[in-house]
């Protein structure tokens, strides 16, 4: 539902949330506030009932448009601290925040939606990802260069974005591939690693992936390998994507 006096989509979610500090639960709630901040993604907002934590106020605090006026809390559980991580509105522009607090998501060790950790940020429970295995013929090329082909791709569709082309490894070629040391991390798919690609003395920084371990929603692209059409030629059944 959306506040009557703002624009803001506010939720009450049906997922068990814990967060850890220092390895002690900070809060545990069966009735997390899910508020879209922003377009892409939800932030939790918890009870303030649900929060075993101490919050001791800093005395600052932030002004939001749209959400209102923000005081600003340590959280302090034994003997760890995270300074400034808590906010919560004492007169909020969204009546749902009332009675709620806002933990900053890095300032956690570990999120758990049930027992399953979460990463990056909140789930947004209209997000869905079908990986699908496929005959379908893809090619990759760039700048003129076959950087794969394969009969035997798995086609990731996530709600909002392209969909990707995740090669089996067997079918790239891996001689062109040099692992970076990037890493990112997604709540649907898990950890990312990059690689460069090189031609010769050309070096395209991070223009593969590959996700090792994902999630559990995403294991058939397991080790597969994707190029983004946005910086090469991905060609399925001769179409150009």
């Amino acid at each position: 539902m959306s506040d009557q006096r703002s624009d803001v989509q506010t939720e009450v979610g049906r997922k068990r949330v814990r967060a850890y500090l220092g390895g002690q639960l900070v809060v545990d709630t069966i009735r997390p506030l899910l508020v879209w901040e922003i377009p892409h993604y939800p932030a939790y907002y918890l009870p303030e009932q649900d929060v075993h934590a101490q919050l001791e106020p800093t005395g600052d605090s932030t002004d939001s448009e749209r959400l209102g006026v923000a005081e600003r809390y340590d959280v302090r559980v034994g003997d760890h601290l995270a300074a400034g991580a808590a906010g919560r509105y004492p007169d909020p522009r969204v009546e749902a925040l009332r009675d709620h607090v806002r933990l900053d998501w890095a300032a956690m060790d570990a999120w758990f939606e049930e027992d399953e950790e979460v990463f990056v940020h909140p789930r947004d429970p209209y997000k869905r990802i079908d990986a699908l295995r496929s005959t379908r013929h893809v090619v990759v090329e760039l700048d003129g260069h076959v950087l794969a082909d394969t009969r035997a791709p798995v086609i990731l569709y996530e709600t909002g974005l392209p969909p990707r082309h995740y090669l089996p490894a067997t079918d790239v070629r891996r001689e062109l591939l040099v692992r970076s040391g990037r890493v990112t991390h997604c709540p649907y798919k898990g950890s990312t690693v990059y690689y460069h690609v090189r031609l010769g003395d050309r070096e395209e920084p991070d223009l593969a992936w590959s996700y090792p371990s994902p999630l559990a929603e995403s294991l058939p692209i397991a080790g597969l390998i994707c190029f983004p059409a946005e910086r090469t030629e991905v060609r399925v059944g001769g179409v150009l994507q």
